[in-house]
């Protein structure tokens, strides 16, 4: 793609609490295929992979650990590093972390940083743009990437920009960056013609983006240095120092460096760019029918016009509504004006007050040896359909409160129950008395794929004492 060898950062926090129910913070829509096959994070590293790129660093919290893993295995991605936030403060500390451990390599390093959750349909674009933005980096500008608006928006931040930089005629020094317009300014903008909206993608070089969070901030970069000096490897996972990392301040790249420095450039590009902010902006970037509506599984529409509808789980038909947007999962049902979808996030806040789980967790829950479906709950019995990675196995483990039943659908489990080791075959079940030491394990090459019932008088997943496990987890975890 260039001829710079450039660094991607891929930033994954957030919990996209505007794309529930899909988007959780147990698994937010970073980790979705939403806007195609691959989840948006494979998507994000598939587009920065090969020549001209080297191997991506991440940085997410800790709970998404073993999801991001995962994911980047899938994708035969092999990281340069995936760090663990013991905290979130924002993305200037994040990218201060990244550039430190650049750094004592080669300073001159040239980062990347992109968000995990974007759209970008035009990849061929978005190269031309990173080759023009490389030329002003290694001549210690810091360069943001704006996109070409093509209407009013007035839910992104905006770049104003004027000459362009020295001997590079496709970038531009920034003039000001401009917090989110109500419609009339906005309006006044694309009249202007010289305003950009914010896409949050930046090019700098290591060095280049310490020297200037050093001027601003100093206690920012000695916070990150403390916490990258006294992490600990955890696998393939590097966990930063809690205490160091937590004494950072919390703030943007764009508060603490982009808006103060002088040296602050920006590249103009059309490359079908989104943050996915919103259901309507998947509405925006979807095929759309004759009607206007864009759908996603099985749905069935008559007499609708400019929706989307989105069938996770069953079919949902519709007739004689326009402008909603109508989500479906096995656990929650979203109902929204299309024009009001930003105040979906209103509705999650509802819900943390209301001490609800349902912005928090899936039925289907994700762990580091595959994932489990809570397909049935009752007072004193739970119903469970476990899916095990072919190799993988649970850990070694006991409950006080509760007796399992497993029945094998597919697949075989090898299985330890107290003193005894054996195999069980599909249709084939054994019971896991209350008290008793346990492991399930798969020794196959295709996903292991068993029921679960699980009776007594406590059924949480905390009642987990482990004995034994290879992935360095908590007891509820």
């Amino acid at each position: 793609m260039t001829s710079f060898s450039i660094t991607p950062v891929i930033l994954s926090g957030g919990s996209g609490s505007r794309l529930w129910p899909m988007s959780r913070a147990g698994y937010p829509k970073q980790f979705l295929p939403l806007a195609g096959d691959s989840s948006m994070l494979q998507a994000t590293v598939q587009r920065v992979s090969g020549k001209g790129f080297a191997a991506p660093l991440l940085i997410c919290n800790e709970e998404h650990r073993f999801i991001v893993a995962e994911q980047l295995r899938q994708i035969a991605s092999e990281p340069d590093a995936i760090m663990l936030e013991p905290v979130g403060r924002n993305t200037a500390p994040a990218v201060a972390i990244a550039a430190l451990h650049v750094s004592k390599q080669a300073p001159d390093t040239l980062l990347l940083v992109l968000p995990s959750d974007h759209v970008i349909q035009d990849v061929a674009a978005f190269h031309q743009a990173i080759e023009q933005a490389a030329q002003a980096a290694q001549q210690g500008a810091l360069v943001t990437f704006g996109i070409t608006p093509s209407a009013p928006e007035t839910g992104y931040g905006y770049i104003q920009h004027n000459d362009a930089w020295e001997g590079l005629e496709s970038v531009h020094r920034v003039a000001r960056f401009v917090e989110k317009p109500d419609e009339a300014t906005a309006k006044h903008y694309l009249e202007e013609g010289n305003y950009l909206w914010n896409s949050g993608i930046f090019l700098f070089t290591a060095k280049a983006y310490l020297e200037e969070l050093e001027k601003t901030h100093p206690e920012m970069v000695q916070a990150a240095q403390g916490a990258l000096v006294n992490s600990q490897d955890d696998l393939t996972f590097c966990r930063l120092d809690a205490e160091a990392f937590a004494a950072s301040p919390s703030d943007s790249i764009d508060y603490a460096v982009m808006e103060k420095t002088r040296n602050a450039a920006v590249v103009p590009v059309e490359m079908g760019w989104s943050d996915l902010g919103a259901w309507s902006a998947l509405w925006d970037i979807q095929p759309k029918d004759g009607n206007g509506n864009a759908s996603h599984g099985d749905v069935l529409l008559h007499n609708t016009r400019n929706s989307y509808v989105h069938a996770d789980h069953g079919m949902v038909a519709i007739t004689g509504l326009d402008d909603v947007i109508v989500v479906s999962t096995d656990d929650a049902v979203l109902v929204a004006n299309r024009h009001s979808a930003q105040d979906v996030k209103k509705l999650v806040e509802k819900l943390k007050a209301e001490g609800r789980d349902e912005h928090n967790i899936h039925t289907t829950v994700h762990r580091p040896w595959g994932c489990y479906r809570g397909i049935d709950l009752g007072e004193r019995h739970q119903v469970k359909r476990i899916t095990v990675k072919p190799g993988a196995q649970l850990s070694l483990q006991m409950h006080y409160h509760r007796a399992e039943h497993w029945i094998v659908a597919s697949g075989t489990a090898k299985v330890t129950c107290g003193d005894r080791t054996f195999l069980l075959r599909e249709n084939e079940s054994t019971y896991i008395p209350m008290g008793e030491t346990h492991r399930l394990e798969n020794p196959g090459k295709v996903p292991l794929q068993l029921i679960e019932v699980q009776s007594g008088s406590y059924l949480g997943e905390d009642d987990i004492v482990r004995l034994e496990d290879g992935y360095g987890r908590a007891p509820d975890t």
